[in-house]
């Protein structure tokens, strides 16, 4: 796409309008923030291979208790394990062997001191018995916790959501981005006459003599702490089978029994999705244990194999186009993103939250994949650049490490033009489809750092693209091509950039293309001493400027 503009005119940039952030970039931090951001001594000696959560969630008095069992590997000798759950959450007691250990409270962090000893390569385990009243979800799923409704007949609806905040807010966890648990049982107890839907494969049901009933589902892949859920209400279910790049896939859905008409004709954008991001991105990641789409009283979130739905059954954003370009209402919102969030977020994952731009930056970005699929480059473009009002540039997308501090909410639409902009560099689609795929087959079920990616894309496409990545991820600053008439035609730089950026742009000079490689040094580009009309390729994102000569 081009956007025209007359040398000698005086360009005004566009104005962009920002949606208020959900996300905070805080400036100073506490004790409590490294205890939770920090890989700690009491975290490093151990590495985390299994959790069996296994509670009981009582409704009437928004109580949750139970136990956790945590399997561990020991990587080296160390008596201090450090489990984090967050207050008014309180840990009971916890058992080794039978035995019941001394733990020390810091705030959030608990410090469990272990009598066994502890010998490399050994595997073992504790169970962390806990209960209390969990923080209750102000806006769920951005300020999060446990969401307490009733739906229309007046039955519980309760779902948790709990990114950023931490999974240690409902139930006692190794609450780090860096390490996932390799698999995991999840054993929730309700009332019966509901339902409990979470991560994984329904594995039993079994109704005891207190009227009530245990949902047990069972998680074969790792899985990250804020994926985890629970999902609580008077649930119906229908199911299909996606033929998918690794054979059938179970796609269930778990709605409100009276929605069940309404979720059958607008989930039909889930298989739609699936073909689309397997295109892109390669095989679900998650066929062992299926897909699923949970009707929750909140917007949605990413959970893994158990995506939340609250999008009130509309296409776009709670039925408005984020984009303003009509493409937007394309597609129904919540299934297309947060089902992205499965390739990034879920298989490849964050080590630290500041580096949460590589959940966020491709998930946005995957929006106007999606359109680009089914509507093609045109759509898909305008759906991009079209975000581009939601931006606000007031901090970087990359956060504060070692302080569980999220960097800038632009992460979302800022991160998707980003790509937007790298796909143009890279000037080949195929390539960088086998480079989006290629991310997760590389990092296929890990844990990252923004360098690995930044390597990875850089490496694939032939491009050195670190100060690309600087520019748009590091600081709030657009790049500006500045171009002025001389003698004999024009000259061109990049402003307002880091030091050494050398991005190449398309320009359209008199109809003609043209891509030109601006450094921060004027370069002549001569065109006989004739008077140009310049078009700039408006997929990149960046500004222009003509200065007077």
């Amino acid at each position: 796409m081009k956007k025209q503009f007359a040398l000698l005119l005086l360009i005004m940039s566009c104005i962009t309008i920002a949606e208020a952030q959900v996300l905070t970039n805080k400036s100073q931090f506490t004790h409590q923030d490294t205890l939770r951001g920090s890989i700690t001594p009491e975290r490093a000696w151990w590495e985390l291979t299994y959790y069996h959560l296994d509670i009981k969630v009582a409704p009437d008095g928004k109580f949750i208790s139970g136990s956790n069992t945590i399997s561990y590997q020991v990587l080296e000798p160390y008596q201090t394990m450090q489990i984090d759950l967050q207050e008014p959450m309180r840990i009971t007691k916890v058992l080794q062997d039978g035995q019941e250990l001394e733990v020390r409270h810091d705030g959030n962090a608990h410090f469990i001191n272990l009598e066994k000893e502890q010998v490399t390569g050994a595997n073992d385990s504790i169970q962390v018995f806990y209960e209390g009243h969990p923080r209750e979800a102000k806006n769920a799923p951005w300020d999060g916790g446990i969401s307490w409704e009733k739906d229309k007949n007046g039955n519980h609806f309760i779902a948790s959501s709990c990114q950023g905040l931490g999974a240690s807010v409902w139930w006692p966890n190794k609450d780090h981005m860096y390490q996932e648990a390799n698999g995991m049982t999840i054993s929730v107890n309700v009332p019966s006459g509901l339902m409990n839907v979470s991560n994984g494969r329904l594995e039993s049901v079994e109704a005891l003599e207190d009227d009530t009933t245990t949902y047990t589902w069972k998680v074969e892949n790792p899985i990250n702490n804020y994926g985890v859920n629970i999902n609580i209400g008077d649930y119906v279910n229908f199911s299909e089978t996606y033929k998918g790049e690794k054979g059938d896939l179970d796609m269930n859905y778990y709605v409100l029994s009276y929605n069940l008409e309404k979720a059958k004709k607008q989930f039909t954008d889930a298989p739609r999705m699936m073909e689309a991001f397997e295109h892109w991105f390669g095989p679900y990641p998650f066929y062992e244990d299926s897909f699923k789409l949970v009707e929750v009283p909140y917007l949605g979130m990413e959970h893994q194999s158990s995506v939340t739905y609250g999008n009130q059954y509309a296409n776009g954003y709670l039925g408005r186009d984020l984009s303003g370009t009509g493409w937007g209402m394309k597609f129904d919102f919540i299934i297309v993103h947060e089902a992205g969030h499965e390739w990034f977020a879920n298989n490849i994952t964050n080590k630290d939250i500041a580096d949460m731009w590589i959940h966020e930056s491709f998930t946005a970005y995957s929006e106007n994949l999606f359109l680009d699929y089914y509507y093609g480059k045109e759509a898909s473009a305008a759906y991009v650049i079209g975000t581009r009002r939601s931006i606000g540039n007031r901090t970087p997308i990359i956060g504060t490490y070692n302080v569980n501090s999220e960097g800038s909410g632009d992460m979302y639409y800022k991160g998707a033009n980003m790509l937007h902009t790298i796909r143009q560099l890279v000037n080949d689609d195929e390539k960088w489809r086998q480079i989006l795929r290629g991310l997760n087959k590389e990092f296929y079920h890990q844990t990252v750092t923004t360098e690995q990616i930044e390597s990875y894309i850089s490496d694939q496409s032939g491009m050195d693209l670190s100060k690309v990545f600087d520019q748009y991820l590091r600081t709030v600053k657009i790049p500006v091509l500045e171009v002025r008439p001389d003698e004999s035609g024009i000259s061109y730089r990049w402003n307002n950039v880091v030091e050494g950026f050398e991005m190449p742009i398309e320009i359209e000079v008199n109809g003609k293309n043209q891509r030109i490689i601006p450094t921060t040094e004027f370069q002549n580009l001569d065109l006989d001493g004739k008077e140009a009309d310049i078009a700039v390729d408006e997929d990149y994102y960046v500004e222009f400027e003509v200065m007077k000569s």
